[in-house]
């Protein structure tokens, strides 16, 4: 058999249907049930299909496929993650494309209000960055490519444009349970610095709460 051929790009507008995978799926976790199930009332296409209109928005947003990194086999889409500073595109930009996204699927300001509604006590233990933290957020891999370290190279490369863009710390959070997650994130160098436990929202995500992990960059 020819070797593989492993490529890490810049995400395109084209690997949209990809990032909205990998979007549903990182927020997923090892849960049942994630944010995105919440929050979108419908079956896996609908979601899908939601997600991919919300990686495109003309507003910037931490979802946005511009702030990933995909990494490529044979010129498949295999495995993604982002990065991001908070002060950019953190929480206003991604409620501002949510209804770009809602217009172009037609989704109502009533199915958007009862969706966060479902979703709302992940609210309660979002975490807290320093000032200037480069937030790595949505990892995820195709099945069949895992085990194979393409996350390890996309971290590598997620976390050197951090840098070349002045961070000096890097966060990445884990919901409490996954510990597989938490195991790789500290094989690249991040250590537990916080967790936010909420009752409510163990009740709804059936998890006790969120860990943040960090790392000097």
């Amino acid at each position: 058999m020819a070797p593989e051929t492993l490529s890490i790009v810049e995400a395109t507008p084209e690997h949209a249907p990809f990032i909205a995978w990998v979007t549903l799926t990182a927020f997923r976790s090892q849960l049942e049930r994630g944010f995105w199930d919440f929050m979108l009332d419908g079956d896996e296409a609908y979601k899908l299909r939601y997600l991919e209109a919300l990686t495109t928005t003309e507003q910037l947003h931490w979802v946005h496929h511009s702030a990933f990194i995909v990494a490529e086999v044979d010129g498949r889409p295999a495995s993604a993650l982002c990065g991001y500073f908070e002060h950019e595109l953190g929480g206003p930009t991604l409620r501002a494309a949510g209804i770009e996204a809602n217009q172009a699927t037609g989704r109502t300001e009533a199915e958007a209000a009862a969706g966060f509604d479902r979703a709302k006590s992940i609210m309660n233990v979002l975490p807290e960055h320093p000032p200037g933290a480069w937030i790595v957020e949505n990892v995820a891999t195709l099945p069949e490519f895992r085990r194979r370290g393409l996350a390890d190279r996309l971290m590598e490369r997620i976390l050197e444009r951090g840098r070349k863009r002045g961070a000096t710390v890097a966060d990445i959070s884990v919901f409490i349970g996954n510990d597989p997650a938490q195991r790789a994130y500290e094989k690249c160098g991040f250590a537990t610095v916080a967790e936010k436990l909420n009752p409510e929202f163990e009740s709804v995500y059936r998890t006790p709460g969120i860990r943040t992990l960090r790392r000097t960059l």
